[in-house]
């Protein structure tokens, strides 16, 4: 199999397993009586933990980044309010509504990013950035009423913290980026996910809830999410990275709704009606456009030979 080969299969499980999870929780929280923060916590600490103990594998040094002070503090932020953030607002949105809404809506996370630096950088939109987010508002509208302007297909709670998700999810991406130019990716999401998880277990009553149904599809279930969910899609990520470009990377990782769409639908019954597909696609169609560069963008790879 050619590297490139090798690429297009990682980064597709990857993103499709992601949003397998997101499936997974779902049937955990409506059958099982999971909660989102219980599964948060847990989630991101073991997680966390299994990111660390890979990265020392690979002959990486996880505690150097608590040496320096500035990284320390930015780890800290980023854990908190980064991570946890971006964790507990999806399964939020899971939990009050089903894992395809959820999933879309984090992805218009791009939108929140390109509009930021609009408005920081004080320019002028452009015509892409005009067009993105017309397909964005017209996706989610799509997507919460499927066409009937008179009810809601989608709860409102739901939808509220899928874009509250969307945002943290950019603020996560944005916060990391100072880290990611010191620190090697995993040592930086396996720290944070540990900061988060651990700060997630302070608010939870317990770490084995008298409610929750536990038994071997439960585990199993929670196992997926940890495992298959969260270390193994992240893994298989950024190794895909090594093989592609970043760009195609991230082209590619829109298997990830349609992959939460379809489990939905297969696994759970979710209804999802013509429109509601129209709005996904458009959802979808918001991140390819801007996934792509710009023209000044790919001029400046070109003289880079990147």
């Amino acid at each position: 199999m050619s590297s490139r080969a090798k690429g297009l299969v990682m980064v597709v499980t990857g993103a499709a397993l992601w949003g397998l999870s997101g499936t997974a929780a779902q049937v955990l929280f409506q059958e099982k009586q999971v909660t989102a923060e219980w599964l948060v916590a847990v989630r991101m600490v073991l997680a966390g933990v299994a990111l660390l103990v890979v990265s020392s594998f690979k002959g990486l040094e996880p505690l150097s980044i608590w040496k320096e002070k500035q990284s320390m503090w930015n780890l800290l932020w980023f854990g908190i309010v980064g991570m946890l953030g971006v964790q507990y607002t999806y399964f939020a949105s899971i939990a009050t509504g089903n894992a395809a809404t959820a999933t879309l809506l984090q992805y218009l996370a791009p939108i929140y990013i390109v509009l930021y630096s609009v408005v920081k950088e004080k320019q002028k939109p452009s015509k892409k950035m005009g067009m993105a987010v017309l397909l964005a508002l017209t996706g989610t509208f799509l997507l919460m009423t499927n066409g009937a302007t008179d009810r809601f297909t989608v709860s409102l709670v739901s939808v509220g913290w899928g874009i509250l998700s969307g945002i943290a999810l950019a603020f996560y991406t944005l916060s990391s980026a100072q880290l990611l130019k010191k620190w090697n990716t995993m040592i930086v999401v396996g720290w944070g996910m540990v900061i988060g998880g651990v700060a997630m277990c302070w608010i939870i009553p317990s770490l084995f809830p008298s409610n929750i149904i536990f038994g071997i599809d439960t585990w199993l279930l929670i196992l997926f999410v940890i495992i298959f969910g969260t270390l193994v899609a992240f893994l298989l990520f950024v190794e895909s990275i090594r093989h592609l470009s970043p760009t195609e990377s991230s082209l590619l990782s829109s298997v990830e709704p349609l992959s939460a769409v379809f489990a939905s639908i297969a696994f759970l019954h979710v209804s999802f009606g013509l429109f509601q597909a129209v709005g996904a696609a458009f959802i979808i169609l918001t991140v390819l456009l801007l996934s792509q560069p710009s023209k000044k963008q790919m001029y400046r790879n070109m003289e880079t030979g990147m």
